[in-house]
């Protein structure tokens, strides 16, 4: 009986009118075809569950007994995201290269508008009609450190050239003393006078050798402390006052857009302009504090440093004018200053090929 009833369930059709809509079977039509076909709760399960598969249904367009060509299959349909799946990794590059030229082009508005308003506080500041924020304490520190460096710098200046005229006298010395040498051999009626001058010049040049080695060491610890401990503070300096303009522009922004008048689109720029200006000032009182850190540090370092450094130039000097040997050398141990040894600046031969 169940094939009886899917025969006749597959031959059924859906009247369409002229217009195109399907007419509707009544509820009366429905009850006398299964009372027709002896219907019972077991043969309309069987009905359901030997139905036709959702996944392999198919749209008929010229109705119940038309041509092959005329059936769709269903799975053959895909969603037009399948289609356009070729074209995903372009507009995804795409987004990217979009998304990379905005942020560039929002950096550079941003940068645009601090500079615009850096630059205003500077030009209003040095003719006098805007405020600066000022640290009297700070900045007399700042003053004192540039011109302690120019100070050294000159300092450094004069004791390398020292070294360098020093250098050339020693090397003078030590060809004096090589003709005297050679001299005193070759006039036996001069033979001690060229000899006691011959030796005279060879130990001065030895004391001249150990001087320099003072010197040098002199000069690269001042080197040291001027071109690199000096100047790494007057670079954040450098920063901390940048900082402060900043600052002091937003600051000047804020207070002229709180003198104007109070609209809506107004306080909407009033909370922005004070927001940036928390951030500069947070950015402000941050490099402020790391200026007067480095300050103190680098006047510790400082005395430090020349006080062990002034003392060796000094006893070096001395010992050398005075010609006492032993305290040049002592000098040079008690500051751990390791000489170089006679020739050790000159290239080798196979450097020199």
């Amino acid at each position: 009986m169940a094939d009886s009833i899917m025969s006749k369930a597959a031959t059924m059709e859906i009247p369409i009118n002229s217009n195109g809509d399907s007419r509707t079977l009544g509820e009366d039509d429905g009850l006398e075809q299964a009372t027709h076909w002896n219907l019972d709760e077991k043969d309309l399960q069987q009905v359901m569950v030997s139905g036709p598969n959702l996944n392999e249904t198919s749209i008929v367009s010229g109705g119940y007994g038309g041509a092959a060509d005329g059936i769709i299959p269903t799975s053959s349909i895909k969603a037009p995201s399948m289609h356009l799946s070729n074209s995903n990794p372009s507009m995804m590059a795409e987004e990217a290269t979009r998304g990379v030229a905005v942020e560039k082009f929002d950096s550079v508005k941003k940068w645009g508008i601090n500079t615009y308003k850096c630059t205003k506080q500077m030009f209003s500041e040095r003719f006098g009609r805007g405020s600066r924020t000022v640290d009297l304490e700070l900045e007399t520190q700042i003053d004192l450190l540039r011109d302690t460096k120019s100070k050294y710098e000159s300092v450094l200046r004069l004791a390398s050239s020292l070294t360098s005229h020093f250098y050339n006298m020693v090397q003078t010395q030590q060809a004096l003393g090589d003709i005297f040498a050679d001299l005193s051999q070759k006039s036996p009626e001069l033979q001690d006078e060229f000899g006691y001058n011959a030796e005279t010049q060879k130990l001065l040049c030895k004391n001249g050798e150990t001087l320099l080695g003072a010197i040098n060491f002199f000069v690269s610890s001042v080197n040291t402390l001027v071109n690199k401990t000096m100047e790494d503070t007057l670079m954040t300096i450098k920063m901390y006052e940048n900082a402060r303009l900043e600052f002091d522009a937003y600051r000047a922004d804020l207070e002229e857009l709180g003198a104007g008048p109070r609209d809506a689109g107004t306080m909407v720029r009033i909370e922005m302009a004070q927001q940036q200006y928390q951030v500069q000032r947070e950015k402000y009182e941050r490099l402020r504090s790391d200026v007067s850190i480095k300050l103190k540090f680098l006047e510790e370092n400082k005395v430090k440093v020349m006080h062990k450094q002034l003392l060796l130039f000094h006893n070096a000097i001395s010992a050398y004018f005075a010609g006492n040997q032993q305290q040049l050398e002592q000098t040079l141990r008690q500051f751990n200053v390791k000489l170089k040894p006679p020739g050790s600046d000159k290239p080798s031969w196979l450097e020199e090929q």
